[in-house]
Order: structure tokens, then sequence, then C-alpha cells
């Protein structure tokens, strides 16, 4: 049966009708986002969703800064800019209870099965029960090292290294003159950045950023250890400006052949043994974060995921969405356009029983213990009030976080010494909470 109309004048067919009503019925949804490479490659294969669906997507791509400060501010005062927010395991928790995200309990597509989640990464981003966002990828940290340049140390690499192995090694691997530095590490300022590794490197030394009354820690041995270790590590073996080099400035160093050892996030496996963009892809191995003997490793726990703010008006479209992206059929769509190995890693437990998956990343058991060990709940040698393990999931904590982490970029940089630098920390620290009524 041929159905036709007419608007104003003309004779137009059934399939034009629903063509225009779904046009009228498309939405343009804002996405704010962090310029790593994983978000970079969702950004490129949007389009199939946007295909599919009729919708568009406004993006706002940032660097990991500067976004954390954009969609705070933005969601503190109900700004309303964006419909899909990218944050981590930190915001989630704090942002869920006080009411400012959309509950992902209903509305997803019926095969994204939040079942299938990874219970350490869905427990960090759920409150009471109640899931308040969608992780795309989740990671932990661990050791990537060039096996070359370990062999010509004469050195092997243990799966389960200390600081003071990787001291040395790092010291055996650096050569000046070749531009190789044996240990590439976090310096820029960031409660997210270079205190990410700095906190989760002081649980392995023993050190907590507050006792059971929250007073802060930074006058205590352990911290001391742990600052001096750092700057004496990367004054000997890391590069030069390294208190400018975040996550991407490292990865960047590292694919170039400029960096012996790399301590970071367990997402930049994929990266660093990608051929296209990594020159040592072939030569790299992976070890756990490094310990002290003490009981706790330097690893952390993190994942960054999609999350819609109450102040959207596009919720059902958000939702549409973020089943797509943190779904089982986008982890297939990037395995078919660019290799199992290139896939979102750390979040859903089915990725770590597929065979293609597994034969393709050599990574990949490396990063699911690295996450499993991560204990949230307990994450120092010693009692603290507090969960997190590379932050204290407190509100205060981004803004004292970031200022202690300038403290110890310019201890770093050579702007003052490790012990104005804790002298420093502890005071901003103390202040601050103490501001808050803690």
């Amino acid at each position: 049966m041929n159905m036709k109309t007419t608007i104003l004048g003309t004779t137009v067919g059934f399939g034009l009708l629903v063509g225009l009503a779904s046009a009228a019925m498309a939405e343009e949804i804002t996405i704010a986002t962090v310029n790593n490479g994983d978000m970079v490659r969702m950004q490129k294969l949007a389009p199939q969703w946007e295909q599919e669906t009729g919708n568009t997507i406004n993006w706002v791509v940032l660097e990991e800064n500067v976004l954390r400060q954009n969609v705070t501010t933005d969601i503190s005062t109900g700004g309303g800019q964006y419909d899909i927010m990218t944050i981590g395991t930190y915001e989630a928790p704090i942002w869920g209870k006080n009411g400012w995200l959309t509950s992902l309990e209903d509305g997803m597509s019926d095969d994204w099965n939040k079942d299938d989640l990874l219970p350490a990464i869905a427990g960090g981003l759920t409150v009471d029960g109640t899931l308040y966002a969608a992780p795309f990828y989740g990671e932990s940290s661990m050791v990537m090292y060039r096996k070359d340049l370990m062999e010509k140390a004469g050195l092997e690499m243990p799966e389960a290294p200390t600081w003071d192995f990787i001291r040395e090694a790092a010291q055996k691997m650096t050569d000046r003159d070749a531009d190789i530095n044996g240990i590439c590490a976090r310096g820029k300022a960031g409660w997210g950045e270079n205190m990410a590794f700095l906190t989760a490197m002081s649980n392995s030394f023993g050190a907590r950023w507050f006792d059971m009354d929250w007073k802060p820690q930074f006058d205590s041995e352990e911290w001391k250890n742990t600052i001096d270790f750092y700057l004496g590590m990367m004054e000997e073996s890391g590069p030069a400006g390294a208190a400018n080099n975040g996550f991407n400035e490292n990865l960047t160093l590292f694919q170039q052949g400029k960096c012996g050892m790399w301590i970071d996030a367990t997402v930049a496996a994929s990266f660093v043994t990608n051929p296209t963009d990594s020159t040592v892809a072939d030569q790299v191995g992976f070890a756990l974060a490094p310990d002290n003997g003490l009981g706790k490793r330097g690893n952390w726990l993190w994942a960054w995921s999609l999350a819609i703010p109450s102040s959207s008006k596009k919720v059902d479209v958000s939702k549409d969405f973020i089943s797509w992206a943190t779904g089982q059929s986008y982890t297939e769509l990037v395995a078919g356009e660019e290799g199992w190995a290139n896939v979102p890693p750390g979040t859903r437990k089915s990725l770590y029983e597929n065979q293609e998956y597994l034969d393709a990343a050599p990574f990949a058991k490396m990063t699911l213990d690295s996450i499993n060990s991560a204990d949230p709940q307990n994450p120092s040698v010693q009692e603290v009030p507090y969960t997190g393990v590379q932050f204290v999931a407190i509100p205060e904590f981004a803004g004292i976080g970031t200022q202690v982490g300038q403290q110890f970029s310019d201890a770093l940089a050579g702007n003052q010494t490790a012990e104005q630098a804790l002298e420093n920390a502890q005071s901003i620290t103390s202040e601050e909470m103490e501001a808050a009524g803690y």
C-alpha cells in the first residue's frame, strides 16, 4: 500500500514523513571529555551512533586538569552546560550523594548488562546501591619498561619489583648522551596528576594523608621518605622538565624511546605497544607497581566514566549514548576497527574471559591483577579515616590536593627543598581542613 499525504500543497510519501518526524525528534547532546587516547578514539567512532540514532554530539574536549575544574564548577552551580560529563572514581560517589547525578539503574539499553561490570570498578561509582556513572575504561597503575634496556643494564625485571630495584634499574638504564631517561613519572601539579602518583607511592612507604583524627601527616617520617626518594630518583634518572610532565607528556616520551621505565596508568599499555604510535612497541614489558615490603604496592584504582548531571534535559538520549559507548558493542566496534589490544580495558568481566582479547593484549593479566589488588577501603599500611587509594574521598580534597601537588612540583623543579614542600603541604592541609570543620 502506497500511503501519501499533502503538506503545503506538495504530495509526499509515508517514508519521507517518517524521516521528517525523526529529524524533528533528533536532539543534540553536549559531552565534556578528556583529551586522552581512548576518549579521542570514542569521539572518532561516535558518528556511527549519530547515524544510527539521528542525534548529534557537541564535543568539549579538554586537558585533564582543565576538564576537572570545568565540570566541577558547572555541576556544583547547576550550570547545565553538559548532558554527559567524563568524571572519575573520586567525583562519582560524592556527586551522586549530593544528588548532582542521574541514576543509571534504569533506562539503559537492554544489552548494556550492569552485572558484567568488574565489582572493583562498579563499586567506586556506586552510592547506597545506586550506580551513578558508567565506566568507559578502568585502570590501576603498573611499571612499563624497555626489555632491551633492562637486558643491556644486566638486570631482570621481577614481576613484583621493589622501589629500591626500580631506582637501581633507573640509574643503570639512564643514558643522557642518547637522551634516554631511566624513569619517567608524573611531576605536573594536580590532585589527579602528580598527587595520584605520589599518594599511591606514599601508601607503599607507609604514609597516609590523615590520621584517625583527620590530622594531616605531611610532617611524618613516612612522607619525608616518600618525597626524598621520589625527588632523588627523578634527579638521578628522570627527564629534564619533569615538573611539567603529566600522563600525556610521559606517554609521548615513552613512545619516542626516551624512557627506560614509566610507572603510570595500566590503560597506557595499548598505546606503548601499538607500533603505529610507539617506536619501542616490540620491546615493552610489564610489572606490578613497586612496594617497600610493607604490604602495600604503589598502585591506584581509577575509572574514567560517563555520567549525566541532574541538570540535563536530555536524559533519555544521553543514556542511549552511554549505553552504546560503555557497552560490549562498542568494544567489538573498536576491536574491528583497531584490533582487540586497543579496546577500552578494565571495566567488564567478559573482556577478561575473551580469548581473542587475552591473546592480543599481553598486558591483560597484569592490568586485572593490578585493579584487583588495589584496596580503596584500606589504602595505606596504617589505619585511615577515609577511602580512596590515590585520593581522599572528601569534597575538599580536589582543592587541597592540587595545592599540595604544586608544592611537590616546585620541589621537583628545584624551586624549593623537600623539607619546605612538606612543611608547606602540612600548613596548607591543616588550614583547609580546619576551615572545612574537620
